[in-house]
């Protein structure tokens, strides 16, 4: 239904009008000190005092910082109650003078914190409930550490203790609206050199955290993930109120369906660690036939999985079940749990069994739609399930005396000369990567660096237009395309230039055909291959490996996208966050499009639901991309735990589109495993048509695009198929398979049983992924 014309019902009538005598709350989260957090609540509150919103400051703590007291403005600040504790100076919030005053907003610079014993509420968090009860709304600046259970969090990842956290969970459930503001380290240790942060040896988060580039990463990785859940649960919420069932897109699910035998714990083993190198939820299902009595086993069995469910921390349901309908009730359980991948055991059936018996797999292979199936091995000692980091210590060190080839030195220099790369990236348009990425080349110009704008798309918004004066922009060049003129970024001119840092603007950008290069991220590379730094704008929905993803929240196939290589080369990756709340009045507002495109926008693509999985995705991505740094410096400091050693993954595809989404898939899970990657077409006798000549090139451009191997296998006939492409296997030594479910064209089934069938059968041994039908 049209979000914005559908009827109410009869409880958001009532939540909506208990929400007209109650203040709105606004927190404004940070990963760690100097993330900005301060710098931002002044800057809101300036905005909204411009628009004639009466504005004040109820507590300023850290005002003190350099900078921020020119940012206060004409902000009236209440003087907050001081008093001492063991010889420190503490602030409270003067409540009873905000209430008497009653401001519109009151802008509160930390929210955690614990009044003195006189006060009338014992935390600054119960003052700032009752100034909301009170019709006042209030934004607020807090650090993740702050919230309670993340000082565990943070001590088991880096043995080291933060103060004793202050707030509870539930306060970002609370809050009408959470922006985090994403800062890589790189940024703090920028901002600490320039003194722009204070680092205490007193202070909330530890020294020895702010000075180490491996714990601010861990600090940054928390405070997405938990952002990430929140984001979360308001999608299910979503969901559920619509009716909507199954998977959303955002994230993954994995489920382990599971028998009381000796294999189970093995399935649940391997689930849980495809679910940690994932970043996704882990849940268990035990099926069984109804009125069965469970044997001492069996009984022993069970016992021994719900010990071991409890240890990783993932739920377990036995669910009693009629054994013809077992495969229907394995799909419905699946959709219900909202999982995205099945982990089951191999079929131990053979070709006859199957045929006069029917196959539970090749029933739930049918029925499932947008739910991939793991089939994982009975015994794990076919490769050994030995967990090891990407690099030991020991071979750290070897390395370290090596002496560089003549290959290895010119890398190292090139990578000298190259310039920094940095991207933005959001959720969708109109969250502020433009303005964000302008005001860091503002900032760096202040500080006397040579800045150009390479590139800008202002799309007409006055705010991004207001912070681009005064900084020099680069002429665009003019092209004759059919008879119109059109205009590309002048790479050449930007070479010849020459700046120090470039500002170009939406990454994902195709050049007008007959231009050098086909892409704007191939002409960054030669500018930043010429010594010039870059920052640049990107959307998540244009990251080539998310395609499906994107296709299945929005139900639009994104046409331009940009290879994970290039974000995996860029030295840093900030993610410019903004509630769907806030983008979609930004929207009404007029800031992103034009008037006659808002209503248009707002019920599909910038639909509530889809807003709120494109954010959710946004975070988990920045997240991986977060640990997957961390795991690149080659210490074993990850947070989505170790992978089996030595992996290696072929995918099988067919000269259809749908091939593109097997090398996407197994593209991500290389990528998430430290694996190498195959994909492979076994070619029949004959020759190919020029439609598969063309499906060809494409799917082997986006093999190599994304890093893969692609390899065109002579099989002879198509009653042959798969003894090549199982030889190949054998040769790379392949640890895990890929393959779709519908394979028709491509496998031309015969007597006996079709391809895929047939590869199941022959690839018991290991680890099998099939690509469900979207």
């Amino acid at each position: 239904m049209n979000e914005e014309f559908g009827r109410k019902s009869a409880k958001a009538y009532l939540a909506a009008q208990e929400k007209m005598g109650r203040g709105s709350l606004k927190i404004i989260l940070g990963a760690v000190s100097g993330a900005g957090k301060t710098f931002h609540l002044l800057e809101e509150g300036n905005r909204l005092a411009a628009k004639g919103i009466t504005t004040c400051i109820g507590i300023a703590d850290t005002f003190d910082y350099p900078g921020l007291r020119d940012q206060i403005g004409f902000l009236e600040i209440f003087p907050p109650v001081i008093w001492n504790h063991k010889g420190r100076e503490n602030h409270d919030i003067n409540l009873e003078r905000l209430l008497d005053t009653n401001p519109e907003v009151v802008l509160i610079d930390t929210l955690a914190g614990r009044n003195r014993p006189c006060a009338r509420n014992k935390t600054r968090l119960e003052d700032v409930k009752e100034l909301l009860a009170a019709n006042i709304s209030v934004i607020a600046t807090m650090n993740i550490t702050d919230l309670e259970r993340v000082g565990e969090l943070v001590h088991s990842h880096t043995g080291i203790k933060v103060k004793s956290c202050r707030l509870p969970i539930s306060i970002l459930e609370i809050a009408d609206e959470v922006k985090l503001l994403d800062v890589s380290p790189e940024s703090i240790f920028a901002r600490s050199k320039e003194g722009n942060i204070k680092i205490s040896k007193n202070g909330d988060i530890p020294e020895i955290i702010m000075r180490r580039a491996e714990h601010l990463a861990i600090l940054r990785e928390i405070s997405l993930r938990v952002l990430a859940g929140e984001v979360h649960a308001d999608l299910e919420e979503y969901r559920i109120s619509r009716g909507m069932k199954g998977a959303s897109g955002s994230t993954e699910k994995i489920m382990v369906a599971a028998q009381y035998h000796w294999n189970g714990s093995i399935l649940v083993r391997r689930g849980h660690q495809i679910a940690k190198r994932l970043g996704a939820e882990l849940v268990i299902a035990c099926f069984l036939p109804k009125n069965k009595k469970l044997t001492l086993e069996e009984a022993a069995f069970k016992a021994s999985l719900e010990k071991l469910a409890d240890k990783l921390d993932a739920g377990i349901t036995e669910l009693r079940v009629v054994q013809k309908h077992i495969a229907d009730e394995i799909v419905e359980y699946a959709i219900k749990s909202c999982a995205t991948r099945l982990v089951m055991g191999h079929s131990k059936q053979s070709r006859l069994q199957e045929a006069f018996h029917g196959s539970i797999l090749n029933h739930i292979l049918k029925k499932a739609k947008n739910i991939d199936v793991i089939l994982v091995p009975d015994r794990a000692d076919t490769y050994g399930e030995r967990l090891l980091p990407a690099k030991n210590e020991n071979q750290r060190r070897k390395e370290s005396f090596k002496r560089l080839s003549e290959e290895e030195k010119q890398k190292q220099l090139e990578k000298l000369h190259r310039g920094k790369f940095k991207i933005y990236i959001g959720a969708a348009p109109g969250v502020g990567k433009t303005y964000t990425m302008l005001a860091e080349g503002r900032f760096l110009k202040e500080k006397g660096a040579d800045v150009v704008i390479g590139l800008l798309e202002t799309h007409g918004r006055i705010e991004t237009q207001a912070q681009a004066e005064g900084l020099e922009t680069i002429p665009r060049k003019k092209i004759s395309y059919k008879t119109v003129l059109l205009e590309e970024m002048d790479t050449e001119a930007i070479i010849e230039r020459k700046p120090e840092v470039a500002l170009i603007d939406e990454l994902a950008h195709t050049n007008i055909p007959g231009s050098l290069k086909a892409k704007r991220y191939e002409d960054i590379e030669r500018i930043l291959s010429a010594g010039i730094s870059v920052i640049a704008t990107l959307n998540i929905q244009h990251v080539e490996s998310l395609n499906d993803a994107i296709r299945q929240i929005t139900g639009v196939k994104v046409r331009e996208t940009v290879p994970d290589y290039v974000l995996k080369e860029a030295d840093e990756m900030e993610l410019v966050d903004l509630s769907p709340k806030a983008l979609r009045q930004r929207m009404k507002d007029g800031n992103i499009y034009r008037r006659d495109k808002v209503n248009q926008a707002l019920n599909n693509f910038f639909s509530l639901g889809n807003l709120i999985a494109l954010r959710e995705l946004a975070l988990r991505e920045l997240a991986d991309d977060v640990d997957e740094r961390l795991e690149s410096w080659e210490r074993n400091k990850g947070m989505r735990g170790p992978w089996r050693k030595e992996e290696a993954i072929f995918v099988c595809i067919p000269l259809r589109p749908d091939g593109e989404k097997l090398v996407r898939k197994g593209f991500r899970m290389a990528y998430r495993l430290k694996a190498v990657w195959y994909v492979a077409h076994a070619k029949e006798r004959g020759t190919f048509s020029n439609d598969e000549k063309k499906m060809l090139g494409k799917l082997r451009a986006l093999t190599e695009n994304l890093g893969g191997i692609f390899m065109l296998i002579e099989s002879g006939t198509t009653k042959r198929v798969v003894n090549p492409l199982l030889n190949e296997m054998e040769k790379r030594k392949v640890t895990q398979v890929v393959i779709g479910h519908s394979y028709k064209s491509f496998l031309k089934g015969y007597v006996g049983g079709n391809i895929v069938k047939k590869l199941l059968r022959c690839t018991r041994h290991l680890d099998v992924l099939v690509v469900a039908d979207s």
